[in-house]
């Protein structure tokens, strides 16, 4: 895997990569950012909420579990001091679906953490993760 990350001005990059995709990171204004991108931390966040979710997606697909929608709602502590390390991360998954098994959901989220996620095996070598779910019936407009 290779990606390239190009600075614009100030605080602000851009990150390219090598599947042709791009997204534009900024420092907070007080760190002399414009605001005009994510964190690079955020960033951090978003890409392991991602692979989890992606994991537990395709573990509940293949189990054939009725899911027609995942949030990974994701909270984070930092250090106080440089570096501002997280310190605490805990993933809590809102899967919803008609008939969803608890336990086939469980076990997605389980999976995930301990086995198929590279993003969260390899923040927890530096943080403490923890996870949790909850299961919502869809609602019809």
């Amino acid at each position: 895997m290779q990606v390239q990350v190009k600075w614009i001005d100030g605080v602000s990059f851009v990150g390219e990569s090598e599947t042709g995709h791009a997204v534009v990171l900024d420092g907070a204004p007080e760190n002399g950012g414009r605001n005009i991108g994510m964190r690079p931390m955020e960033m951090l966040l978003i890409g392991m909420g991602a692979c989890t979710s992606f994991d537990v997606v395709t573990i509940l697909k293949k189990a054939r579990q009725p899911i027609v929608d995942c949030v990974a709602q994701i909270q984070a502590e930092r250090a106080d001091t440089v570096p501002k390390v997280f310190t605490k991360i805990h993933v809590h998954f809102v899967v919803t679906g008609e008939g969803l098994n608890a336990s086939q959901v469980e076990r997605a989220v389980k999976l995930s953490a301990e086995k198929y996620c590279s993003a969260s095996i390899m923040l927890q070598k530096a943080c403490e993760i923890t996870h949790g779910f909850e299961i919502k019936a869809p609602t019809f407009d």
